[in-house]
C-alpha cells in the first residue's frame, strides 16, 4: 500500500479504530489514545499491508492489541512497583504520616497473603524473576526447567498475584 492510498482511507480506519477503542475502553481519553497507537503500528507497516486484503479488519485487529497492550500496560504500573523490589516485597514504608504506613503494611499484607496461594515452585520462580531480577535464559539453566515452561509458569504466578490483588483490593 503507497503512502496516498493510506492517506485516503486513514479518516475511515481511524473512525473504526475509535469505535472498537470506545467499546474496549471506559475512558475516551484512553480509547482515543489506542486508536492513535493503532494508526500509528498502521503507518509503521505500510509498506507490508497488501492493499487487496481488507485493510479495515487489520486496523480492527491491530485496534484490539493496541487495547490489550496499553491495559496490560495499566495493570503492571498498578501492581508492578511492588512485586519489583527486595524479598521481602517493601513497599512505600518510608511516609511519614500514620496513614501512609498503615496502607503500606496493608498492601505488603495482601502481597504476602498472594503470594501464600502459589505454589512451592511458582513462588520459587516467582521470586526469582520479580526479586532476584533473573532472565528467564538464567532461571531455566539454574532450574533446569525449560525457558518456555519457564516463561508459562512465571506468568501465571504473576495472573494468580495480580488476580488475587485486584480481588482483594475491590473488597
Amino acid at each position: 500500500m503507497t503512502r496516498s492510498e493510506f492517506e485516503t482511507i486513514a479518516v475511515k480506519l481511524h473512525q473504526k479504530a475509535l469505535k472498537v477503542c470506545l467499546d474496549f475502553w471506559s475512558s475516551k481519553d484512553d480509547a482515543e489514545d489506542a486508536a492513535q497507537e493503532t494508526m500509528i503500528q498502521l503507518w509503521r507497516y505500510l509498506e507490508h499491508i497488501d492493499a487487496e486484503r481488507s485493510v479495515e479488519a487489520l486496523a480492527v485487529r491491530v485496534a484490539k492489541n493496541c487495547c490489550v497492550s496499553m491495559y496490560r500496560k495499566q495493570q503492571h504500573r498498578e501492581v508492578g512497583p511492588i512485586l519489583d523490589s527486595t524479598k521481602d516485597y517493601p513497599t512505600n514504608t518510608h511516609d511519614s504520616d500514620p496513614q501512609g504506613q498503615l496502607e503500606a503494611q496493608d498492601t505488603q499484607r495482601m502481597l504476602n497473603e498472594a503470594l501464600d496461594l502459589l505454589k512451592p515452585r511458582e513462588r520459587q520462580l516467582f521470586d526469582m524473576r520479580a526479586v532476584m531480577g533473573l532472565s528467564i535464559d538464567e532461571i531455566a539453566s539454574q532450574t533446569g526447567i525449560p525457558k518456555l515452561s519457564v516463561t508459562a509458569m512465571v506468568s501465571a504466578a504473576r495472573k494468580k498475584v495480580f488476580t488475587e490483588l485486584r480481588r482483594r483490593i475491590k473488597q
